[in-house]
């Protein structure tokens, strides 16, 4: 399994704390363990149903669908499951998604054992196991929060990462070693046996209750605010441009690895895996340098020059055919890869808030495996038309190209953001307004002095992004024409219950705008709001 916008966190600047601090949480270390060793089955998995493949077919396209068929369903599924993530117990659905892969991963061992492995069934199968993937993803990351403090996020993320990488190392090359050994229905049972361990831990874990004081969300509504949510959130859509940008290009290393190692190499399952496992030593030394890179370079920076990374390997592997040169230049892929996982999943976990951190990190992974599937077909079309060497050249050059977004599209804007919520209650005097009335237009009228109309207009602006972020379905401001420096802010909520929302969903960095605006006020009393529901018929 391969594993924003408002007040202030801790300056870039400050001194990095340890990677391995988050460790010394109990719950964290625990499910981190059985990550990695779940994680070790998936790469051995991995192996096997790639290297099947290779055995059962020799067209390209069908080695790149493997990598697709198992990209697609985290395209396709992501954004419901974290919505379902952000609306009920995520542990239960946590227990839910290791289940449904026990039994997709133990299926396929039995058809193996049996005999009745064909591309189709293994095509189907990496499906079905990315759909657990697609499942458990969006929590388990939206969960870390829960597990850490604040000042341990970073190196959390990054020993997430690292923790996939330690299984990239091992998993691959233990896999290679048990198909030839035993054959692929082994690494399948393992895979699916791998699976418990964290299923354990989840069970035993019994997280703090949350206070639900307002009904919970319908599944197609809160769908609608994540997407006006990731809409309105400036550093959050940096992030996914970025992400569409780098692993369009990065999929072609990934989809025609197995290509490279099995016609051009002549490598068997154990040469393959020992590629895996460079790749994967690579991603290790990359998160431990991690935190002192990121002393050196900010977000942007180590992007670049871990693209640029990326790419000289691309074309290593497209023309480099001595064997441990090329692993050593693997080593480097991996290293730039985990530089790029990590920040651009850090970035996503900065700018989304806890109450809609599942979604928006669900939108994060729907864009990253969308373009990993994508990708992987075009390589692969490319590869069956042409040949690897031209595939992972193209893709070289677009990811040099692709490099230059970062002169629009920055990781660093608004580097210093605090999404934690305010403590504002939900206004509740007027209980006896059902939550289902609706829509719900609110005004706000603020009287300015005509010199600062200006400043004021540009920071009431910035209000926009608050209230849409939080489930306005529309916003505008209005100057009265009869009596000019009144000026009225309106915005729209579908209901009553989703105006009570936006205000426990009032951020720290939504405090400090509100403030701004409010500074400009003239009024002798704070600025008159007004609630207007519309009539029952």
């Amino acid at each position: 399994m391969t594993q924003l916008n408002d007040a202030h966190l801790p300056p870039v600047s400050a001194p990095a704390m340890s990677t391995w601090q988050p460790l010394r949480q109990r719950v964290f270390r625990m499910l981190w363990i059985a990550t990695v060793v779940s994680n070790v089955g998936s790469w051995m998995s991995d192996v096997g149903v790639n290297w099947s493949m290779l055995t059962l077919s020799a067209d390209p396209l069908d080695i790149a669908l493997v990598q697709a068929a198992s990209s697609l369903p985290m395209f396709l599924f992501a954004l419901p499951s974290g919505v379902m993530a952000d609306i009920v117990d995520r542990r239960k659905y946590l227990l839910f998604s290791q289940l449904w892969m026990f039994i997709a991963a133990a299926g396929l061992a039995v058809l193996s054992f049996t005999g009745q492995v064909t591309p189709t069934v293994l095509l189907a199968a990496a499906f079905l196991l990315s759909v657990g993937s697609a499942m458990s993803s969006p929590p388990f990351q939206a969960i870390v929060p829960d597990l850490v403090s604040k000042a341990e996020l970073g190196p959390a993320v990054a020993l997430n990462s690292l923790g996939v990488n330690i299984s990239r190392a091992i998993g691959p090359a233990l896999g290679g070693f048990l198909l030839s050994l035993a054959g692929p229905w082994m690494v399948f049972l393992l895979n699916a046996l791998s699976v418990l361990g964290v299923a354990w831990v989840l069970w035993r874990w019994k997280p703090a209750p949350s206070v639900q004081r307002l009904p919970p969300e319908h599944f197609f509504s809160a769908v609608r605010a994540g997407v006006r949510y990731v809409h309105a959130a400036p550093v959050l859509r940096n992030v996914l441009i970025r992400t569409v940008a780098f692993f369009v290009f990065a999929s072609a290393g990934w989809a025609l690895l197995p290509l490279v190692a099995r016609r051009e190499l002549g490598l068997g399952p154990a040469g393959y895996g020992i590629m895996l496992a460079c790749i994967g030593l690579g991603a290790i030394a990359g998160a431990v340098l991690l935190p002192r890179l990121r002393q050196r370079l900010n977000a942007d920076q180590l992007m670049v020059a871990a693209s640029l990374m990326f790419a000289i390997t691309m074309l290593a592997l497209a023309f480099v055919r001595h064997f441990w040169l090329l692993n050593l230049f693997e080593f480097f892929t991996g290293f730039a890869w985990i530089a790029v996982l990590s920040t651009l999943n850090l970035g996503a976990q900065r700018s989304a808030a806890r109450w809609v951190k599942a979604r928006a990190l669900a939108v994060y992974l729907t864009v990253f495996f969308g373009s990993m599937t994508a990708g992987s077909a075009i390589w692969g079309q490319i590869a069956s038309h042409f040949n690897t060497a031209t595939s992972l050249c193209v893709a070289t050059v677009g990811m040099l190209l692709a490099s230059a977004t970062v002169l629009r599209w920055k990781l660093e804007k608004d580097p210093n953001l605090n999404l934690d919520t305010s403590g504002l209650i939900a206004d509740d005097a007027r209980e006896a307004i059902p939550n289902e009335r609706g829509p719900v237009l609110v005004s706000c009228e603020y009287l300015i002095d005509p010199q600062s109309a200006r400043d004021f207009l540009q920071a009431v602006h910035e209000l926009r992004r608050v209230r849409r972020r939080a489930g306005a379905i529309s916003w505008a401001v209005y100057e009265d024409i009869d009596q000019p420096g009144l000026y009225i802010e309106t915005f729209l909520m579908g209901s009553w219950v989703e105006h009570l929302r936006l205000q426990e969903r009032h951020t720290m960095n939504d405090h400090l705008l509100q403030s701004r605006v409010l500074a400009f006020h003239q009024g002798a009393t704070p600025p008159a709001t007004r609630y207007l529901v519309a009539p029952v018929c």
